[in-house]
């Protein structure tokens, strides 16, 4: 049969009820159980490496089944949970004795258990001891009844196998088919470094868990495209005073993104801001979310020095990030490698083979909607009467608006172009026209496009290339209708007011 002993796991047991409502991604909460482990092959590297042989390597295995109230699981093959060590690793906010490590405030495992589950269990055998050691928590009863003792089983195992298993039961929080794909990209993002060292395999319910490294821009500065081809990358080192350093790399992504670029910031070789679709992007460096360099500058940013928050998901920077940026901002555009200028200035001219296919995949997506298409032609092509031409739009918020003035002819046009975030604009493209008040006013020209419309969300995110010519096309047109007004051409609107309900309805829509 197996033994029985107790442990304590004061202070207020109350607190363990708290913890479900803290803010944690599910990525960082299970990060939590891997932190453990990776922290814990660390320390006791030699020993495991003596009994497994220097191949030895750390395996962290996550499965999760979605059946009945949920089960997560957790398996590591490092050193196991030590007899010594229960009491200060089972009781809440019990600090380890050394901090200076992944594992630092006492209360990751339990804080990203008690998030998850009402009950859980951890088996853990330490390599070297002859038992293996089973205790149960379920934290309800903990809390209904003030419990403030649980008991651990123990059996007896031999001295060579080490292994600690965490299973999580009655969730609180399920990982749904979307966020199981979230979890994946930031756990892999999260322990590049050990993984790409080869310290550590993490898989997901069986599927090995690997970062892909961006691929690096090789490309000519962009005011010198007959210029030698550069590899667009750059280390740096900024000192910010004290024991605090931040270093790493910048580079320039060779395909853009909106999503995946984005500096990730290290602590401890393991990943606390950034990465995956969260990249740390601040504006001093990156910009708006319209800039390429929003879309190209990726990097890996190792804080020295620093404090984390207690859910490790922000670096602590105490009044100094500021400082760092400016030094980053400095460093990153310091020649012979500007890389600042490069990532906005540098646009892709594709091969023409590229762009004949690229032409043929765009037709075959039109060609798709082709039925629609043609009951909406045939209902626009109804005779309609002419559009009154508006002297001034109504006001949309969120608009970002710049302003031209062009000399045609002996007139002043004064042309407002506004792009318009807000939904509540139906038209893809709008178009005012308010004449001269007087002798040497400018005629003010309003040629709004709305960035909201179903046709620019599917076809024109907010960083892609398609979007400035879209909106120099949409200019074009305005302009267009207003000329071909004065020059004589009536029911000049008609275009534009059919385009917006082909492109509303079936040039919206992929087939």
């Amino acid at each position: 049969m197996p033994l029985a002993r107790r442990i304590n796991i004061r202070p207020g047991v109350s607190v363990l009820s708290v913890l479900r409502h803290l803010n944690y991604e599910p990525w960082y909460a299970l990060a939590e159980f891997v932190d453990n482990a990776v922290q814990d092959a660390m320390v006791k590297k030699h020993e495991l490496r003596k009994a497994e042989g220097p191949s030895y390597k750390l395996k962290v295995q996550i499965e999760y089944d979605s059946t009945d109230a949920g089960t997560i699981a957790v398996r590591d093959n490092a050193g196991g949970i030590l007899d010594r060590d229960y009491d200060r690793a089972f009781k809440t906010a019990e600090r380890p004795p050394d901090v200076g490590n992944l594992a630092e405030f006492g209360m990751g495992m339990k804080s990203a258990a008690c998030w998850f589950a009402r009950t859980w269990a951890v088996r853990s055998k330490a390599l070297g001891e002859n038992e293996e050691r089973l205790i149960r928590f379920d934290i309800d009863d903990i809390v209904d009844h003030t419990v403030e003792e649980l008991t651990v089983q123990t059996r007896r195992g031999p001295a060579s196998e080490h292994y600690t298993e965490i299973v999580l039961t009655n969730l609180h929080r399920q990982l749904h088919p979307r966020t199981i794909g979230k979890v994946k990209a930031h756990l892999a993002s999260m322990y590049r470094i050990f993984i790409r060292d080869g310290l550590l395999e993490l898989d997901y319910n069986g599927e090995p868990l690997n970062y892909v490294e961006p691929r690096i821009l090789k490309a000519p500065f962009f005011k010198d495209l007959d210029g030698p081809k550069r590899r667009w990358r750059k280390e740096f080192d900024i000192s910010l005073g004290g024991r605090r350093r931040v270093y790493g790399f910048a580079a320039l992504r060779e395909t853009a993104s909106v999503s995946e670029a984005g500096l990730a910031i290290f602590r401890r070789e393991r990943l606390i801001q950034g990465g995956a679709d969260t990249g740390y992007r601040p504006d001093q460096i990156f910009k708006k979310s319209n800039s390429y360099t929003y879309q190209r500058l990726f990097g890996e940013v190792h804080a020295q020095g620093f404090g984390v928050t207690h859910t490790k998901d922000a670096i602590q920077w105490d009044g100094h990030e500021e400082a760092f940026l400016e030094s980053l901002d400095r460093e990153l555009n310091r020649p012979p490698l500007r890389m600042l200028d490069q990532a906005e200035g540098y646009r892709v001219r594709p091969p023409r083979v590229d762009i004949k296919k690229a032409a043929e995949n765009a037709l075959n997506q039109v060609a798709s909607v082709q039925i629609t298409l043609a009951e909406d032609v045939a209902r626009i092509s109804e005779p309609q009467a002419e559009a009154k031409t508006v002297q001034h739009l109504k006001p949309s918020v969120l608009p970002f608006k710049r302003v031209m003035d062009l000399t045609v002819g002996d007139a002043t046009w004064r042309v407002t172009c506004e792009a318009s975030n807000d939904p509540a604009v139906g038209d893809w493209l709008s178009v005012a026209d308010d004449p001269p008040r007087g002798a040497g006013q400018p005629r003010n020209v309003t040629i709004r496009i709305a960035l909201a419309h179903p046709f620019m969300v599917k076809f024109a995110g907010p960083g892609s290339e398609a979007l400035e010519a879209l909106m120099r096309v949409a200019i074009g047109i305005g302009l267009a209708e207003l000329a071909a007004r004065d020059g004589g051409v009536r029911m000049a609107s008609a275009i534009r007011i059919r385009l917006n309900e082909l492109l509303r309805g079936s040039l919206s829509r992929q087939g």
